[in-house]
């Protein structure tokens, strides 16, 4: 966990404004369990995710790397004392993961060409928002709390696996073909889809997309991360605890500064 609450850029200049938002990485067993009850809202009972150490009777969806992970947190002071963790990201740099046995991920892709790359990496894991901070500034916030974490680690390239919901992979023809044709990796940091349920994303022909209805059908934070110019690991992995199939989405150097202006640019990570 965090020792320290990070300082907060986004409190002071999102459009000009004071903002009602503050973000903070967890310093307790309580934080971190405020940030496993949001995570139950949204991947146990909105999503029907489940998993071998989610607490159903406490209302909290965790696992094992938790406890190596920093856990950065949205907070709205408007709310309630106790009830203010309105969005979390789950973060772990190379040095946890070392210590977690592995990076969260690697049970879906092989991250051989992130790790052969000699780069400091931060997996990004278990982002969400609460469902009345959707399509608003809370992401823009929690993004900013993200940017200060990368600056503060000496981050060079953020990764992690982004989730449409659902399994039916025909229904997910469209988007996800168009990540394949025009948002693929360089091969140097190409990562790929492993194990029995790995997927090719390329199931319709460039020539034949329709791009627009494709976009559409894309999470809202897969086409915030794709602003920034993410670009996609090679094959998707369906999920079935958590009901999704989920891409690998990885951003560099350029796209982490451009992470970074977006804290002073109204809308610019907005889906």
């Amino acid at each position: 966990m965090g020792n320290n609450p990070l300082s907060n850029p986004s409190n002071v200049a999102v459009g000009g404004q004071e903002s009602q938002f503050r973000t903070q990485l967890a310093n307790s067993a309580e934080d971190v369990a405020a940030a496993q009850r949001l995570r139950y809202l949204v991947f146990v009972k909105e999503l029907g995710g489940d998993g071998p150490m989610v607490d159903h009777q406490a209302g909290l969806e965790r696992d094992a790397f938790d406890a190596h992970a920093d856990h950065l947190m949205l907070l709205d002071a408007a709310r309630p004392v106790g009830d203010q963790v309105v969005g979390v990201y789950r973060v772990m740099t190379t040095q946890m993961a070392e210590k977690a046995g592995r990076f969260y991920c690697e049970e879906e892709y092989d991250l051989g060409p992130l790790r052969q790359s000699g780069r400091q990496l931060l997996e990004l894991g278990r982002s969400c928002l609460h469902p009345d901070y959707r399509g608003g500034a809370g992401m823009l916030h929690l993004w900013a709390g993200l940017a200060e974490y990368v600056a503060a680690h000496g981050i060079e390239v953020l990764f992690g696996v982004a989730s449409f919901h659902g399994t039916d992979a025909d229904a997910l023809a469209g988007p996800l073909s168009l990540l394949h044709h025009r948002h693929s990796a360089p091969d140097a940091l190409r990562v790929r889809a492993i194990g029995p349920t790995a997927l090719n994303m390329n199931m319709q022909d460039n020539d034949a997309l329709d791009r627009l209805a494709a976009v559409r059908a894309m999470p809202p934070l897969v086409k915030g991360y794709l602003r920034l110019g993410a670009t996609v690991g090679e094959g998707a992995f369906v999920d079935h605890a958590f009901n999704t199939v989920d891409v690998c989405l990885i951003l560099e150097h350029e796209a982490i500064n451009a992470l970074q202006r977006s804290i002073y640019t109204k809308g610019a990570v907005r889906g």
